[in-house]
């Protein structure tokens, strides 16, 4: 394991007062977690009565708040086990909290599964190198981060870390037990940009080949508002690169700068492309509710490898990622219009 130890985070006076998000945050998981149980006899019946007024038979208002009551309690006991952690002075102890983060992903996995029969099919885990890697994953919906490390921790036996954005915070869980192992909270807002560069390249240091380091290019959540303003935006800004990625039907324009920073932090490391299909629309709640109103849900999950002799590095790596973006989004239309058919 690595030795890293993440930087403080510093950004706005919310975050630099962490006891006071946490107090907030804690209290209300625990909050919804006892008001859930408490009141299971009468939002079942609500819900129930929600989904049949409106025609949904599969019930997904019930499912989604279901797993809404398992997601309270897995976090309340998670934050609770880092707690105790903190007590017996392993507070700081890495493969304690890796632990914690696994257990954690792969019982909400299990509770997705079991709430709201959403299938996840898994491949390319078997094909991953054994050397320390880089993902660039695809960003569709509120789970990616939980189902890669699920896949990454769970299927692959790693240790990933991740760039994740500041407002994840506010999920007690991450804010406690993601700040105690490598990753870092980039403040997307930031006019210090080499400064948040500096800290996504630091992320990666000292790793060794069972770790992981996770970034989403495309920065958010893709759907198609926002693929066609952001590739509007590049027809003045990079117009070679606008009339490459102008055909994009899935993925957003992907952005260079934080992978490129990971992949000099790396150099012995190999790629790993994370896309999927099954995960599209869930970008809201709204989202996920309609997604659970068809029958058995499911989504498939792909890695593929790209051997580190194979990846230009310097300017010629975002031509590179832009390649292999249009790639995954003809992968992505094509295996989405067999799932249809």
């Amino acid at each position: 394991m690595s030795t890293f130890q993440p930087e403080p985070v510093r950004y706005d006076a919310e975050v630099k007062r962490p006891w006071m998000r946490r107090t907030i945050t804690i209290s209300a998981v625990w909050f919804l977690a006892l008001a859930l149980f408490v009141l299971l006899p009468l939002w079942v019946v609500l819900c129930f009565l929600v989904d049949l007024v409106t025609g949904k038979w599969r019930l997904p208002t019930l499912r989604l708040v279901a797993f809404a009551l398992c997601w309270s309690w897995l976090e309340a006991i998670g934050v609770s086990v880092a707690g105790f952690l903190w007590l017996v002075g392993q507070g700081k102890n890495q493969r304690a909290n890796y632990a914690l983060q696994r257990w954690w992903a792969k019982q909400l996995i299990r509770s997705l599964r079991i709430t709201c029969g959403f299938g996840i099919d898994v491949e390319g885990v078997e094909a991953l190198s054994d050397k320390p890697l880089l993902c660039l994953g695809r960003h569709a919906s509120l789970g990616d981060a939980l189902v890669s490390a699920w896949v990454f921790g769970s299927l692959a036996h790693r240790f990933p870390r991740y760039v994740m954005k500041k407002e994840l915070l506010l999920d007690p869980c991450l804010d406690i037990v993601g700040q105690r192992i490598p990753n870092y909270f980039v403040d997307r807002g930031s006019a210090a940009i080499r400064q948040e560069i500096d800290g996504i390249r630091a992320m990666a240091s000292n790793m060794t080949p069972k770790d992981v380091a996770v970034i989403f290019p495309e920065g958010t959540r893709t759907n198609d508002e926002k693929r066609v303003a952001l590739v509007q935006r590049l027809e003045k800004r990079a117009p070679e690169r606008h009339a490459k990625l102008v055909g994009l039907e899935r993925l957003l324009p992907p952005r260079s700068a934080g992978a490129a920073a990971l992949l000099e932090a790396i150099p012995e490391g190999d790629v790993v492309l994370l896309w999927h299909v099954g995960f599209d629309g869930l970008d809201t709640f709204a989202g996920v509710r309609r997604r659970l109103t068809h029958s058995g849900p499911h989504a498939r999950v792909v890695l593929e490898l790209h051997d580190r002799a194979s990846v230009p590095s310097g300017a010629a790596f975002e031509s590179w990622l832009d390649d292999r973006w249009l790639e995954i989004d003809r992968k992505v239309v094509e295996a989405s219009e067999r799932r249809i058919g």
